[in-house]
């Protein structure tokens, strides 16, 4: 068995924090639906801006808000504004084709990526 990248969404910006929350991040419904993010699945944040990378579980927010919103001890690990890619895994024994999408600068969808892990780097950003 392996641990295969599923779901991706690439780029996409804080909209909102808050410590005193029991964990979390909220995700924008349209952008978890199109990256095949379930409500309460775990997720790997990596934070462009610094570095950051922590695990959480995605929770749903409206559709179509935009919102990414990160919760609990989460948002010490990033700011207002801090570009993001959320990041889930399966395990499985066959190989997988996972699920990217890219987003705008207001967090909406703009495309699925596809073949981005055979491209230029320059190219999907």
């Amino acid at each position: 068995m392996r641990e295969i990248l599923r779901s991706k969404i690439h780029r996409c910006w804080v909209t909102g924090s808050n410590l005193d929350y029991v964990g979390s991040i909220i995700i924008d419904r349209e952008l978890m639906e199109k990256a095949d993010i379930w409500e309460f699945e775990k997720v790997v944040i990596c934070n462009a801006n610094n570095g950051n990378r922590w695990e959480t579980y995605a929770l749903p927010g409206e559709r179509g808000s935009g919102t990414i919103s990160v919760q609990g001890p989460g948002a010490r690990m990033c700011h207002k504004g801090d570009c993001l890619v959320i990041l889930s895994y399966e395990v499985t024994d066959h190989p997988v084709e996972p699920r990217m999408i890219l987003t705008d600068e207001n967090n909406r969808f703009l495309e699925y990526i596809e073949g981005a892990m055979y491209a230029e780097p320059a190219s999907i950003f």
